[in-house]
């Protein structure tokens, strides 16, 4: 028999409960009765959401003696009132909303809702979310922008190989990179004018001169002006987001610098570059002592599945979307661990004891594997980091591999012998999803 013992929750004396929308919020206030003891007074008044309001509202708690605001996680509302009062409040949370739904079947209103959010905050029955420092708010608004800048880019790219299709022009077919120095040349006299395919052959440079027959063959099509005036206007963008991917970057780089020892250490694990190390730190930040272990921040980043049993069966859970940010750079660090010979990539194809053996072992992680930077919530300041074992210190780090499709379409395949056990060395503790924490708005 377990035996548990929980202190009881004391009760908060003065709470704030947040029910916020983009032109207004309803803020509840309960603190003790002055008349009677053991019984809560409750206020319940609206403010709008500009800033004159707001700093009305702060003023108000701050002369109730507040001392825990809670509000919900609702699109990007919540960031004026909880910047404004993070610094007031001794505890301003930000909640998953979904984790504060009210009874199902009761009365649904703006202040019925502010009034069980306060509920709620008083007898300590919801967890705050993780809200990152200022400085990590910047740097994560950097490195987001430049993701998607860097998307852009690669639709862009997309739709000028989708234009050259249409003209019957295969130069990608010949060429890996048709914005290379080779390819830029013939696009950019492709808009100038130039229609003859044996004279475009001949912009191709170094390496490429062995293939001026086939880029004949490829550059034969019929491509118009139409076309052309269409090109001029793909490339412009694509110089424009480039220039602006440069900028960010070295903003970047600039904002990150009082971390450069983190990023360097990052950037020594294979798969992880001085990009994604960037990308990494601005999303979990450098302080790891806010997961206690790594099975906490995968189940913050929730790529961890669900615990879900019934009758005594386990079912399935899924990991839901995560964050789409941080499983950017994730899936890019593992792509490119893959394809190095260490143990992460080892790891990736199989067991890196049956790989050294010269064994026929190999099985595919469990999404909720720890991917190659599962080693950053270790990476203590000046703690060494191996290339080859991917550890830190004496955690041990495993690549994500993943059991779904390969990029070609066809299922990944799986083979496991009879005869070569698991290595024990790869055993995880599976990530909790009751740790007590919540994942962090978008």
């Amino acid at each position: 028999m377990e035996e548990i013992t929980e202190e009881a929750a004391e009760l908060v004396a003065r709470v704030a409960g947040l029910d916020i929308g983009k032109a207004s919020l309803v803020c509840c206030l309960r603190t003790p009765h002055q008349a009677s003891l053991g019984r809560r007074r409750q206020q319940v008044r609206t403010f709008a959401t500009t800033t004159g309001q707001l700093l009305e509202l702060r003023g108000w708690l701050a002369a109730e003696g507040v001392t825990r605001c809670v509000m919900e996680a609702t699109s990007a509302y919540w960031k004026p009132p909880f910047y404004l009062l993070e610094d007031t409040i001794a505890e301003c949370w930000l909640v998953n909303a979904r984790e504060v739904k009210n009874v199902p079947g009761r009365p649904k209103t703006d202040k019925l809702d502010a009034v069980w959010l306060a509920r709620l905050a008083e007898q300590g029955m919801v967890r705050p979310s993780f809200v990152p420092p200022v400085w990590q708010r910047e740097l994560r608004d950097l490195c987001r922008y430049r993701r998607t800048l860097t998307q852009e880019g690669t639709r862009e790219k997309q739709r000028v190989e989708k234009l050259l299709e249409d003209t019957q022009i295969k130069l990608s077919a010949v060429i890996s990179d048709i914005f290379g120095v080779s390819g830029r040349a013939m696009l950019d006299a492709l808009i100038a004018g130039q229609r003859d395919p044996r004279t475009l052959a001949q912009l191709a440079r170094a390496s490429m001169r062995g293939k001026i027959s086939v880029l004949t063959e490829a550059l034969t099509g019929h491509f118009r002006d139409h076309h052309g005036y269409l090109l001029a206007m793909m490339l412009a963008r694509i110089d424009a987001l480039t220039g602006q991917i440069e900028q960010l970057t070295t903003r970047i780089r600039e904002a990150i610098a009082p971390f450069a020892h983190q990023v360097a250490q990052l950037d020594q694990i294979p798969g992880i570059g001085t990009t994604g190390a960037q990308e990494i730190i601005a999303e979990i930040g450098v302080d790891m002592t806010r997961f206690p272990t790594p099975g906490h921040l995968v189940s913050w980043a929730n790529f961890a599945p669900t615990a879900r049993q019934s009758a005594g069966k386990t079912k399935p859970g899924a990991t839901g979307k995560g964050n789409p940010w941080l499983g950017g750079a994730l899936g890019e660090a593992v792509i490119g661990a893959a394809r190095t010979k260490t143990f992460l990539g080892a790891r990736y194809h199989g067991s890196p004891v049956a790989a050294e053996n010269g064994e026929p072992w190999s099985r595919s992680a469990t999404p909720s594997s720890p991917s190659p930077t599962g080693c950053c919530p270790t990476l203590p300041p000046g703690s060494p980091t191996s290339a080859r074992t991917g550890t830190t210190g004496s955690r041990p780090c495993a690549a994500n591999a993943s059991s779904s499709p390969s990029s070609n379409g066809s299922p990944a395949k799986k083979s496991c012998s009879k005869t070569s056990p698991p290595d024990p060395r790869l055993t995880h503790p599976a990530p909790l999803r009751s740790a007590g924490y919540c994942r962090a708005p978008s």
